[in-house]
């Protein structure tokens, strides 16, 4: 990290700011960035957001006697904290899915 007004690397570290040694310019800290979201399919691939994947089981939909069948794809996934790591859409209904019911489909 630099200085934003001299650009020199000699730098105090404070516990809400950095401050220049050279200078004395000071400046608040950036908050750290969240670790990324480390999602993997049935098959320990790492999944992404926009990715397509497959279902690799029939999944019976809670409250309904409807069922996803087994190789649905299912495309543009967003991945999400919780208990069901992927959101997306099938047959244009909202649902979430479990990183080990799914692959993730390689074009």
């Amino acid at each position: 990290m630099k200085c934003p007004v001299c650009t020199m690397e000699e730098l105090l570290s404070h516990a809400d700011r950095w401050e220049c040694a050279t200078c004395g310019h000071e400046w608040p800290r950036e908050a750290e960035a969240p670790a990324a979201l480390l999602v993997k399919d049935a098959h320990g691939t790492v999944l992404n957001g926009g990715d397509t994947v497959t279902l690799i089981k029939d999944l019976k939909l809670r409250g309904s006697s409807q069922v996803l069948k087994q190789g649905t794809r299912v495309k543009n996934i967003r991945l999400v904290e919780g208990d069901h790591e992927i959101d997306c859409r099938i047959d244009g209904s909202s649902m979430g899915l479990k990183a080990e019911f799914v692959k993730k489909v390689t074009e």
